[in-house]
């Protein structure tokens, strides 16, 4: 048995036995299964004492640690560990490295083990960064269900962490090499709530040491392990705030204080798509020229709205969804470049922002320059395949060759003279990262995250506010606003959905004053996408201090909430969250903000209170 010790922390650890426990404010966290590898094929999941074990302890000059080799664990496959405290934090951070492995034959690495947790009812929480926040309190009689196979940066992890906190102390486990990282939460209903952390291959090879720090801190909360993982992005120089986004590009200090406006103009639905209607097959098509929006614009300004971003969808030659990435030219039946060109004009002229839907991932075969050669090489030599969008059959364009992408059809658009000020790259900031195994284009899921941003950071160079669907933290430092970044409530998408757990501001207390997040207004009726059934999406959209949704009716009834909403988010859309809690219940919730201001809201009563 090996001591770690620090003044935060005091760690036992057995390389040998595989036993490991750290303790923290009085209290123990210990792993509750040995590390193991999982192999491909048979699906065996092998520990790591199946091989023969040899450590030495070492002194560095910032670590007091524990190397281990453990020899042919599994068809000649060896895996060598560390286990260190750093001195200046008490951070322990642990890594592993595979050797000697054949192409295919790890499917998993599982190092470090999961710990047990043990909190009674009242006494803890595990805390997951499932897409806005998640909490889920020691012993919940909930359910929880994994969903996207808790792949970080995807919708179960837009943060690369999560943590666990039981009487006031606890720990943010941060994956430090997160883009093959992967999480599962095991969590019976009235009974204890299990993380397990583990790293999936690269290219089909564990083919680099994967690393994971975990902080303790006594006292903990769910604040404070938000805190640590800011701290730590900043640390990498990831922490890009708005105001610097600003100052690389001017144009996107207009999404401060300013609504957004969501419509389209033309849809086809594809007979191969999983929407097309046989039934009523004259619904598959729908167009709404240009010069519609131009009167509807010219009204809202007339009532004093002197702010708007639009976000137009369905311009391209099929519609929405159709044809990418070669959407051009622009659609004819709804009155092509020429009226695309007046409405752009005339939202410059109104003081608006003329932004656009746009896709360098759906790869259909409709386009008109579609090669299988371009398409992303699945590890069996076959492609991707989808049919489901209104385009129909498609596969996905390989990231890497996206940005050549973006630059040809942005230059078309300066070449028609249609001023483009804002672009929405669909699905890039909330779907899986990908791979690539073709020998031409290989490409690995943190180079897919790399080409993602490079597309967006294209677009930032001409002055185009970048947008995107939700808020996976690898694409936040390019990207200036997002579709929404709602909660977890099951089913996913329901109106009507519940949280599973207590939904909490994690993505907020981390990047709030990094991104603008538009939230939908639900003034009448609750629920909503990723909101709730039991609330109202406003009083959540105020509770974070983001943007929202509007049409362009002018409705007296709520424009007095709708810039409140707006000049509480000119006031603090550039601060810092620094604080979240619940007031006596989970309904009732305070934010704080860098600058003072703080917002309390009651969803049971429907209120909301302002102090600046």
């Amino acid at each position: 048995m090996v001591e770690l010790n620090h003044s935060r922390i005091k760690v036992a650890y057995d390389p040998e036995a595989l036993c490991l426990k750290v303790i923290c404010g009085g209290e123990t966290f210990s792993w509750c299964e040995k590390p193991s590898i999982l192999l491909r094929g048979t699906e065996k999941n092998v520990p790591l004492d199946a091989g023969s074990c040899s450590y030495s302890e070492y002194t560095s000059g910032t670590m007091h640690g524990v190397r281990a080799r453990y020899e042919n664990v599994a068809d000649g496959i060896s895996v060598v560990t560390e286990v260190a405290v750093r001195e200046t934090d008490g951070a322990l951070i642990f890594s592993s490295r595979v050797e000697n492995e054949s192409q295919g034959q790890v499917g998993r690495v599982y190092f470090p083990a999961a710990f047990d947790f043990g909190a009674e009812e009242n006494c803890g929480y595990t805390v997951m960064p499932v897409m806005q926040g998640l909490m889920i309190p020691a012993k919940w009689q909930g359910e929880f269900k994994n969903f996207c196979g808790g792949v970080i940066f995807e919708r179960c992890a837009y943060m690369a962490f999560f943590g666990q906190v039981k009487r006031g102390a606890g720990y943010t486990a941060v994956f430090d090499t997160p883009y093959d990282a992967i999480y599962h939460c095991d969590h019976t209903p009235g009974g204890d709530t299990i993380i397990h952390p583990s790293f999936q291959p690269s290219l089909g090879r564990m083919a680099y040491t994967r690393r994971m720090i975990y902080y303790f801190d006594s006292p903990c909360d769910y604040v404070k392990i938000a805190k640590n993982y800011r701290k730590y992005v900043a640390e990498k120089g990831e922490l890009i705030t708005l105001k610097e986004k600003i100052d690389r590009n001017p144009n996107i200090a207009k999404l401060i204080g300013t609504p957004v406006f969501h419509t389209g103009i033309a849809t086809h639905i594809d007979k191969d798509s999983y929407y097309y209607d046989k039934e009523h097959p004259e619904k598959n098509d729908s167009c709404t020229p240009f010069e519609y929006y131009e009167p509807r614009l010219r009204e809202l300004k007339s009532h004093g709205i002197d702010r708007l971003y639009i976000h137009l969808d369905g311009w391209g030659v099929m519609g929405y969804d159709n044809c990418h990435p070669d959407a051009f030219p622009v659609n004819e039946k709804a009155g092509g470049a020429k009226a695309m060109k007046s409405l752009a004009d005339t939202c410059r002229e109104l003081g608006y922002v003329f932004g656009i839907h746009d896709q360098y991932r759906d790869y259909y075969y409709s386009a008109k320059t579609y090669n299988d050669d371009q398409a992303i090489v699945n590890e069996d030599g076959s492609h991707p395949f989808c049919s489901v969008w209104a385009g129909g059959k498609h596969s996905w364009l390989c990231q890497a060759l996206a940005p050549d992408y973006v630059r040809r059809n942005y230059d078309e658009f300066e070449r028609l003279g249609i001023k483009i000020e804002g672009s929405y790259l669909d699905v890039f900031s909330v779907v899986n990262l990908d791979e690539c195994f073709s020998p031409d284009h290989p490409m690995t899921r943190r180079q897919s995250a790399e080409y993602r941003r490079q597309c967006f950071d294209l677009l930032n160079s001409r002055g185009i506010i970048t947008s995107s669907e939700e808020t996976i933290d690898c694409i936040v430092p390019s990207i200036a606003l997002c579709h929404h970044s709602p909660y977890w409530s099951e089913p996913l998408g329901s109106s009507k959905g519940q949280t599973m757990g207590i939904a909490i501001p994690l993505f907020n207390l981390v990047y709030h004053d990094c991104i603008v997040i538009p939230w939908s207004g639900g003034y009448k009726n609750k629920g909503g996408w990723g909101i709730p059934g039991t609330d109202f999406a406003y009083l959540h959209g105020i509770l974070n201090a983001g943007t929202l949704y509007r049409g362009t009716n002018y409705n007296p009834e709520i424009e007095g909430i709708i810039k409140e909403t707006l000049d509480l988010h000119a006031l603090v859309a550039e601060c810092e969250m620094v604080s979240h809690e619940f007031l006596g219940s989970y309904r009732k919730q305070r934010a704080v903000y860098s600058n003072g201001t703080s917002v309390e809201v009651d969803f049971d009563e429907n209120t909301y209170k302002i102090e600046k």
